[in-house]
């Protein structure tokens, strides 16, 4: 068989054209007219046999609707690749829905030709997708950070401009590495910038470049990154750290994809598809001056989010894996104590996926010819080892670094309440906000 398809559909005739020609491509297709019977069947199957690589959910469905599927599939098959299908009325949902997971939709009526072609088509971008992630690159497993990924994929041959957004440490530059290879510039180079480490003057010179004798030091013409990405993906890194007046020129060139070397007046072209990544929220640095409105549309085609760690515990084995792995250095590596693990998984990994990776790094090494990774080889804020005494000492000796602000009390406590419930609306009631306040307050806190 090609691949294992769900599909819940409360139209009969629907579920019997989409087995039916489904089938005769050879995948091995099930099929439900209730949402209740498709899950009550995958929970029975406690030895986890049962594994779709697709599922077709019918928007329109009572009592459980398709989204409300969608989700409770993802908790119990983070893998499955959810496509919704909608009527005519309801594309706007359907839109929304892969906002919240969902890779695709597909349009009622449809034809048969335009169903196969639709399924060949996702199962192609399956492949694709599971070879990222099981490369030294993208691992995860979780449905927020697979969406994504999904839409990454499905943006990285158009010329729009992404922002890719999300905390210090999550991977943002692995996103756009990913963007990079499954776009029809992958042949041509990424050249990456990141503004943050340079200044004003610099930070122009590496963009444009420039000619001999342009200021102080300039002794050869050099070229820019933006010459130099020609073809391919020009990635700029932290780029809320960019000073205004490059800003502007970035914005020039984002226009007419002409520039100038500093100091020639020699007028370039460069076809470079631009990807930009922050760490900062954008939109609050506009309404402080830090940051020009205008750029900011230019670069935000497609805005990607990446989700923290502590957002996507079901990552932290694979990925503690992984690091340990490749200290290790080919030798067998150490595996990880049951304490060990509960350390992992209880810690709030503020530094995200650098963090983990240099907290492995350091924990092989300590190891040494152990098999097993302990406590004790975790750095000491990882885990409660401490005694009461040395808790007390340090909460006299800490106290005033231990405040916090009104913002990342508010921050944590919206971050948590999302992570318990099970959706958005319902995390809004809990809060008691409506959900544009929310809304906002996401987009604020970056979550």
């Amino acid at each position: 068989m090609k691949g294992n398809i769900l599909i819940v559909d409360d139209e009969p005739h629907i579920l019997k054209t989409m087995s039916i020609g489904l089938k005769a491509l050879g995948y091995d297709v099930t099929a439900f007219e209730e949402a209740e019977a498709a899950l009550r069947e995958i929970d029975k199957d406690i030895f986890g046999a049962i594994s779709y690589d697709v599922a077709f959910l019918d928007l329109m469905m009572f009592p459980m609707n398709g989204i409300t599927l969608m989700q409770e599939l993802h908790r119990r098959m983070p893998e499955v690749t959810i496509v919704i299908i909608t009527a005519h009325g309801t594309v706007e949902t359907a839109v929304s829905a892969m906002k919240l997971g969902a890779y695709d939709y597909l349009q009622k009526p449809f034809e048969l030709r335009e169903l196969t072609e639709f399924t060949e088509r996702v199962m192609r971008s399956r492949v694709l997708q599971a070879g990222s992630r099981t490369s030294n690159e993208i691992i995860t497993q979780n449905p927020t950070y697979l969406g994504v990924l999904r839409m990454a994929e499905r943006v990285a041959n158009s010329q729009l401009a992404i922002l890719i957004e999300g905390e210090t440490g999550t991977g943002k530059e692995l996103v756009a590495d990913f963007i990079h290879k499954n776009s029809d510039r992958a042949a041509k180079p990424i050249v990456k910038l990141n503004c943050a480490a340079l200044s004003a003057e610099l930070v122009e010179s590496e963009l444009f470049g420039h000619a001999k004798g342009a200021f102080t030091g300039a002794m050869k013409d050099r070229t820019g990154r933006v010459e130099a990405a020609d073809g391919g993906t020009l990635f700029l890194d932290e780029i809320g750290e960019m000073p205004p007046a490059i800003q502007a020129k970035l914005l020039r060139f984002l226009q007419s994809r002409e520039f100038q070397r500093v100091g020639e007046n020699q007028t370039r072209f460069s076809d470079v598809r631009i990807i930009a990544a922050t760490n900062r929220n954008l939109e609050d640095a506009i309404q402080r001056g830090e940051f020009r409105e205008d750029l900011f549309y230019r670069l935000s085609g497609v805005r990607l989010l990446i989700p923290p760690l502590r957002f996507r515990k079901e990552d932290v084995f694979p990925l503690a894996d992984k690091f340990a792995a490749s200290t290790a250095k080919g030798k067998p590596s150490p595996e990880l104590s049951n304490e060990v693990k509960t350390a992992l998984l209880e810690y709030d990994w503020r530094g995200n996926v650098r963090e983990l990776e240099n907290t492995m790094l350091r924990a092989t090494v300590l190891a040494g010819e152990r098999r097993m990774i302990e406590l004790q080889d975790l750095p000491e804020h990882i885990g409660s080892r401490r005694t009461n005494s040395e808790h007390a000492f340090l909460s006299e000796t800490n106290g005033a670094s231990a405040l916090r602000s009104l913002e990342e009390v508010e921050r944590d406590h919206i971050a948590q309440v999302i992570g318990k419930t099970s959706s958005l609306e319902e995390a809004a009631r809990v809060l008691k906000i409506d959900s544009a306040t929310l809304w906002r307050k996401r987009k604020k806190y970056l979550l």
